[in-house]
């Protein structure tokens, strides 16, 4: 087994809520910087960043894991991870026919922002990011198997925005293999009182909106190989 460094939930510009300077160049420079072997840009209900961000990866020696930060129609957020962008894009257009159509203000809400490889504003998302999905929690493991997608429920330990904040429980057909938390420090806790946790691996990356939110060299993942696909296949199965 290999191991490898990680932050799996960083906002890029084109998240209404990440900072103009979270450009593609920006965090693959950043995560270079930082020492990290992998990286995840899950944008909100989009994956429009994500082209540049592979080409960028794949210069610098970045794994890129393929990512979008979906709004389920509870208002739950869910990490959901590919293992091409060409996939990741599919279910960005899927989401999008999924979703009603809201104008952004970027006064209100922030800019939307597409950058290309030579970070370079190449235009912006008008559809308002932040809104929900008519795809139901129940749903999502099903649905993201034709795209080659895996579930992974956000921040569950949050007060927002989180399967348990919203739905207080987790539904008992879930089959999702892998959860993220914003700390360890509960997770014992965590796992006492929903031992669904105890089969699940457990990631906790920055959910960074900025790029000095990104997360350093202190998590790990073991995979049989150093790739996005070796990624994938090592929190799509239970622990046993």
């Amino acid at each position: 087994m290999k191991r490898l460094t990680y932050d799996l939930h960083i906002h890029s510009c084109l998240s209404p809520c990440g900072d103009n300077d979270n450009t593609p160049a920006n965090i693959v420079g950043m995560a270079v910087v930082a020492g990290l072997d992998a990286i995840a840009i899950a944008d909100h209900n989009s994956c429009r960043n994500l082209p540049a961000a592979r080409k960028l990866a794949d210069v610098y020696g970045i794994i890129l894991v393929p990512a979008m930060e979906l709004t389920t129609m509870e208002e739950v957020h869910v990490l959901c991870y590919f293992p091409t962008v060409e996939q990741s894009l599919d279910f960005s257009r899927y989401v999008e026919e999924h979703s009603m159509y809201v104008e952004n203000n970027p006064e209100l809400f922030g800019d939307q922002l597409i950058y290309n490889e030579d970070d370079e504003l190449v235009g912006h998302e008008d559809r308002l990011l932040h809104t929900a999905s008519d795809i139901s929690f129940d749903e999502i493991y099903d649905i993201l198997k034709p795209f080659g997608g895996v579930m992974v429920p956000a921040h569950i330990n949050k007060a927002t925005t989180s399967v348990l904040s919203n739905l207080g429980f987790f539904p008992e057909d879930s089959r999702f293999t892998a959860a993220e938390i914003q700390t360890f420090d509960r997770i014992g806790e965590l796992k006492e009182q929903y031992p669904y946790l105890r089969k699940c691996h457990i990631l906790t990356s920055s959910d960074a909106h900025y790029l000095k939110d990104i997360q350093g060299p202190i998590r790990y993942l073991h995979v049989e190989e150093c790739s996005c696909a070796g990624i994938i296949d090592s929190i799509s199965h239970y622990i046993e």
